[in-house]
């Protein structure tokens, strides 16, 4: 592929993760899921205009999501597969969060953020992320659907980076409906573990931590991580918060867990870790993402050190995995 060529494909990457956001609302993973169909038929199931929808899929088609076969109906491709709701990575959810129209303006607001270094998602929506989730219930059950994609897609690499087996109970602060939490229960049977975020968070946690079989060793707890989070466990599993944040209140987080924490306690930081040149494509698009919504930023190694020194910890190891995301674990510096 000539320069202009790998140019023009990046200057018009938004066409394709806006066609495959509609996919994802249609459905049309889980239509197409037991056979093949034909356009009319997709279209009448799905309720959609049939010479519009054949655009749609045409452009599926090219990016492999979707196949044509010889006869003209459409199949699922294994890409398109990881669209299905019952699928194991669940990634449908995270396309339907990164196309949704809240998300999207506020990406179309970059250059705002680039001039001015002041958060796009305020200036397009008039309030912040969390606030916006907080009056829009759906927005925020899209949300946590979102991050328990993105929590079922890395707990293997997890898992395998680190040993967790010395560790009797874990508090996952900030935990959403408790994806990985109930993972590394699973995992570990003789933990027990503590679910904590927002209270209008972890009401709708009890059935999914009940359908993963670890509720009698989940306890779930709202409240608020800046105030104070559950004392006295083992570790504290902090994943995807940190990188919300600006550094005063990276910090205040940080602090919360370090006064609840007992002298062998340990934190463990599930974040995406800055390094290079050469950059990892998926680290630092998250870091731009965290400028033009919550107005946080993803950090480097040293970055997170100078952090956890200000919170009154220490950074112990840097741990990176398989899946871009990186074990960063703390303990109490006495």
């Amino acid at each position: 592929m000539d320069a202009s060529a790998r140019l023009l494909g990046l200057i018009n990457g938004y066409r394709v993760s806006q066609a495959v956001y509609v996919a994802a609302r249609l459905g049309l993973a889980d239509h197409l899921a037991d056979e093949p169909m034909t356009i009319a038929g997709l279209a009448s199931t799905v309720g959609c205009d049939g010479p519009a929808l054949r655009r749609l899929v045409r452009g599926l088609v090219a990016v492999e999501v979707l196949a044509e076969l010889d006869d003209g109906r459409i199949a699922l491709a294994p890409l398109g597969q990881q669209l299905r709701s019952d699928a194991p990575g669940k990634l449908g959810d995270w396309a339907g969060f990164v196309g949704r129209p809240s998300t999207w303006q506020a990406w179309g607001a970059l250059e705002h953020s680039v001039r001015t270094g002041q958060n796009a998602f305020v200036s397009v929506h008039g309030r912040d992320v969390w606030q916006f989730r907080a009056e829009d219930p759906a927005e925020g059950q899209i949300f946590d659907a979102a991050m328990t994609a993105i929590a079922n897609n890395i707990v293997e690499a997890m898992l395998a980076a680190y040993d967790f087996s010395g560790i009797g109970s874990v508090a996952d602060i900030g935990g959403g409906h408790g994806a990985l939490l109930a993972a590394l229960l699973t995992r570990y049977p003789a933990m027990k573990g503590i679910l904590f975020d927002q209270p209008h968070v972890v009401a709708g946690a009890a059935e999914p931590v009940r359908l993963a079989g670890v509720a009698d060793r989940c306890e779930i707890v709202g409240g608020d991580f800046f105030a104070a989070v559950p004392s006295n466990v083992d570790a504290y599993l902090v994943k995807s918060v940190v990188h919300d944040w600006p550094d005063e209140q990276a910090i205040a987080i940080l602090r919360s867990c370090r006064a609840a924490m007992k002298p062998s306690s340990k934190i463990l930081l599930i974040e995406r870790v800055i390094s290079g040149p050469p950059y990892l494509l998926s680290s630092v698009m998250s870091d731009l993402n965290m400028l033009v919504g919550p107005g946080g930023q993803e950090r480097s190694e040293d970055e997170y050190a100078r952090l956890l020194i200000a919170a009154g910890l220490k950074l112990s190891k840097a741990i990176p995995t398989d899946s871009g995301f990186w074990i960063v674990e703390a303990k109490a510096d006495n």
